[in-house]
């Protein structure tokens, strides 16, 4: 059976890599919005912006001062014109990633609970998808282990 909470490591930055210099940390938080369906919602990365044209759950960077709930809380409204509580975003895993010159630790949530109609505010596409079908889409590097303990829960 499997844990609510795994942690999941890239190929390359498994324990038995060298260790490296002290690197800038950049924290993410994401959310699966998880539709009455079995559905997540996830969206594709504009053009113009690092890994455009992949398949990522929504969410953002954690700016100083913000809890990581706080954060994806904000980044919801911004990019879906949703709002949710605290008490309905559930941490379920965290993967880490080297993401050019700083390590990427992105923190997902589950959320069943929300107000409003997700819409993005800007042109790129999303869709609702299932969990296995997540699988064959084009997603960053840090996302793909998220996906079988996704498909586990949902």
């Amino acid at each position: 059976m499997m844990d609510a909470l795994s942690v999941s490591q890239s190929a390359s930055n498994r324990p038995d890599s060298a260790p490296t210099a002290e690197r800038a940390r950049l924290l993410v938080t994401a959310a699966a919005l998880v539709d009455a369906d079995g559905r997540i919602l996830v969206q594709q990365r504009p053009e113009g912006k690092p890994m455009a044209g992949l398949w990522e759950f929504p969410g953002g960077k954690v700016e100083p001062g913000e809890t990581p709930e706080e954060a994806l809380i904000r980044e919801l409204k911004e990019e879906l014109g949703i709002s949710t509580h605290k008490s309905c975003l559930a941490p379920v895993t965290f993967a880490s990633e080297p993401l050019g010159d700083r390590d990427l630790l992105l923190l997902l949530y589950i959320c069943r609970k929300w107000t409003g109609v997700p819409r993005l505010h800007h042109a790129s596409p999303m869709q609702w998808v299932r969990p296995a079908e997540m699988f064959s889409l084009p997603m960053p590097p840090a996302d793909l282990p998220m996906i079988g303990i996704l498909d586990a829960l949902v």
